[in-house]
């Protein structure tokens, strides 16, 4: 299932917006001024992130430029064309004029999902001796490869792509289920357990670390590169 943040502090419009994207099969996340929003992406990388301009305390243009490798779509009530072009050039991948049509807007949302999975596609994430491949599904640690299931590789792509971040057993059951459905979370502790074991037999070294009560996070090495 993909995730969307819905970054807007007018309530009506925001729960509305949850109606439509969980209608369509998106998970929702939601915030409600700029700063909660910066708080909510440090915590969580949606798939993709639809951001009000007008926003209490931190507005939309400032949290903009903070949002990294995540698709932004901008909504406002403002039509200028100088606004589209400056968000644009700001980061924003699209932007939509409120009020919005509901099959415009997801249709959007769709174009935009898609053009980053391809992206996706040719990615290589890194971090230190760690390597992953996502083009062509390979773990490396140093220059040997480590085979893993189809579940750990989603697990490990999914710490990967959130470094040193605590990532909660909900949100990596939610995030692998597209590609894994049958990992459960009775299922998910063995999962992680293997993977933990092969990347330690590779590398000499920890390279996940169990948070009691919360979740898992890649240990961190060197910079993340993709």
């Amino acid at each position: 299932m993909k995730t969307i943040a819905v970054i807007d502090d007018d309530v009506h419009i925001g729960n509305l917006l949850e109606e439509i994207l969980t209608g369509a099969g998106y998970g929702v996340l939601r915030a409600y001024s700029g700063t909660e929003a910066v708080l909510l992406l440090d915590r969580c990388r949606p798939d993709l992130v639809l951001l009000d301009l007008m926003l209490p305390g931190m507005s939309g243009e400032a949290v903009l430029p903070r949002i990294r490798n995540v698709p932004v779509i901008a909504l406002s009530a403002k039509a200028d064309v100088q606004d589209k072009v400056r968000l644009l050039l700001g980061g924003a991948v699209d932007y939509i004029t409120k009020p919005f049509d509901t099959e415009e807007l997801l249709a959007r949302i769709q174009v935009q999902l898609r053009r980053a999975g391809a992206a996706e596609d040719a990615e290589v994430l890194r971090a230190g001796d760690l390597q992953l491949d996502t083009a062509i599904h390979a773990v490396r640690v140093n220059d040997g490869v480590v085979h893993l299931t189809r579940t750990e590789y989603a697990i490990l792509k999914l710490l990967m792509r959130n470094p040193g971040q605590v990532v909660a057993r909900s949100m990596i059951l939610d995030r692998i289920c597209a590609d894994t459905p049958d990992c459960t979370e009775n299922s998910l502790r063995q999962h992680i357990s293997n993977l933990r074991r092969k990347l330690r037999e590779a590398g000499g070294r920890e390279y996940i670390e169990a948070v009691w009560g919360i979740g898992f996070r890649l240990i961190p090495g060197e910079r993340m590169e993709s």
